[in-house]
């Protein structure tokens, strides 16, 4: 989901900050303050690179199922497509700084986020879906676009007939689908890796293939991993199979071929943003410093990441949006419910860049990183440490204790059979309590990191109230 920037940053409200003399008093080493800024883009590069390595990955997985689709070729596409959102999961704490992915020129709002990353996804644009009681209008409507398909005017329920893949007469090429997010509500988003998803899963149905999920998604949860049907939505192998399917076939697999061609030259270019040695990129501008006033903005974009990531984009937008009002399609990757990999990845990355060290990622989806890939580096516990306040960072290093906690039972949850498409099926239930608790301890989360950067003495808050409209301290209400 594409969260709006602003250009001030302003107090989170209900975010108590007292001791503003902690920060008069706090004495910075702006050589040692560099460090972090190296460490905090060493991070960004080795993160991005490694969502570059996963994405060709799944280019060659989707080539191979392009030139033979079977069970075996569609199930490594799908592998490969779980596993490129591992690196790249934890590189969203890197957005709401007009850093390489939210932005070209490090001014303007005009970076390819959306191009990779927004959801939900138009999926009706695209292809096929089914109406249901948990798929109307409000999920699979298409209010306005600008494709081809039905004219260009909108699509509802009464005419799913009309979709990119059923449009023939539509060229599908990179042109075509950088046309993505450009609806208000953004349900028509056609690029990334949640359009890929959809191609790969199909919408994730119950179990007789009915969109009427409503109370009955237990019956057909698919989690990759879990005990039971370790797959994601129900599409067909048919549908790549042009004999059985005419065109439509031929073009799903040209869609899949032309959005991983894309997301890899999107991810490059954040990747380029954030490259050593260059002269004028983002990164020899972020981790250049000559004085304190500069390093301490610098100090105070990666805490904005961290804070806004976690309280109004993670608990808020990702979480509490789908958990207080039962949304299967408000899930953030909801066709192969890999949502609790999503929540687990978005609190790693916090993690990493206050810690200062990048593990890598889960290269064979069994929960621990693995790929080899690491940064040991300088983070702000180094630093606070370095400059004697270490004691400023017990409350958050609490509230990462429990956000952890709480991430871990629901991924638990997931590989056990219990999705969270399952979970938020009854938001105060006993199930729930983990999705409940990872909300309130990701709001403490971030009012700790609000009180780190005002106790620095940054001059300015951390934690945007305009990231969500949701109460995350009472996680099962709904979002204004």
């Amino acid at each position: 989901m594409k969260l709006k920037l602003i250009a001030t940053i302003v107090m989170s409200s209900g975010i108590a900050l007292s001791g503003c003399s902690q920060g008069k008093s706090l004495k910075h080493n702006v050589e040692k303050m560099q460090k972090v800024l190296e460490t905090n883009a060493d991070i960004a590069y080795a993160i991005y690179s490694d969502s570059i390595t996963t994405a060709k990955d799944l280019k060659v997985a989707i080539k191979a199922l392009r030139e033979n689709p079977s069970a075996a070729t569609l199930d490594a596409a799908k592998k490969a497509w779980l596993v490129a959102r591992e690196p790249y999961g934890q590189s969203e704490v890197y957005r709401f700084r007009l850093s390489p992915i939210d932005s070209t020129n490090y001014q303007d709002e005009d970076g390819p986020e959306g191009d990779i990353n927004a959801w939900p996804l138009g999926e009706a644009l695209i292809d096929y879906v089914v109406a249901g009681d948990d798929f109307g209008d409000d999920q699979l409507g298409v209010t306005e676009h600008k494709t081809a398909v039905n004219g260009g005017k909108p699509i509802t329920v009464d005419n799913l007939t009309a979709n990119i893949i059923n449009t023939l007469e539509i060229n599908i090429d990179e042109s075509l689908i950088s046309n993505t997010a450009t609806a208000e509500d953004e349900h028509d988003v056609l690029a990334g890796y949640h359009a890929i998803e959809f191609l790969l899963w199909g919408q994730d149905l119950n179990a007789s293939g009915s969109a009427d999920t409503l109370g009955k998604r237990d019956s057909a949860v698919k989690a990759y991993g879990a005990a039971n049907i370790a797959m994601g939505g129900q599409r067909p192998l048919s549908d790549f199979i042009s004999k059985q399917n005419n065109d439509t076939a031929d073009r799903r697999l040209a869609y899949l071929e032309v959005a991983v061609n894309k997301l890899i030259t999107d991810l490059e270019s954040v990747q380029a943003g954030w490259k050593a040695g260059q002269a004028d990129n983002y990164r020899a501008k972020f981790t250049q410093v000559t004085d304190e006033a500069t390093a301490k903005q610098k100090f105070a974009e990666i805490l904005t990441g961290m804070g806004t990531l976690s309280e109004g984009e993670l608990a808020g937008e990702r979480m509490q949006i789908a958990l207080s009002s039962d949304s299967q399609e408000d899930e953030h990757s909801c066709f192969s419910d890999n949502t609790h990999r999503d929540i687990w990845l978005n609190a790693e990355g916090v993690e990493n860049s206050y810690f200062g060290d990048y593990n890598g990622y889960d290269s064979d989806l069994d929960g621990k990183d693995d790929s080899g890939t690491k940064v040991v580096g300088y983070g702000f516990d180094d630093y606070l440490k370095d400059i004697g306040q270490a004691d400023l960072a017990t409350g958050l290093l609490a509230k990462f204790a429990d956000t952890k906690s709480g991430y871990q039972a629901i991924d638990k949850q997931a590989r056990e059979g219990n999705p969270v498409d399952v979970i938020i099926m009854s938001p105060g239930d006993e199930l729930a309590k983990p999705m409940r608790d990872t909300i309130i301890s990701l709001n403490q989360q971030s009012v700790e990191i609000a009180k780190i950067a005002k106790a620095m003495n940054l001059g300015t808050v951390v934690v945007d109230p305009e990231a969500s409209n949701c109460d995350t301290l009472d996680p099962t209400k709904k979002c204004d």
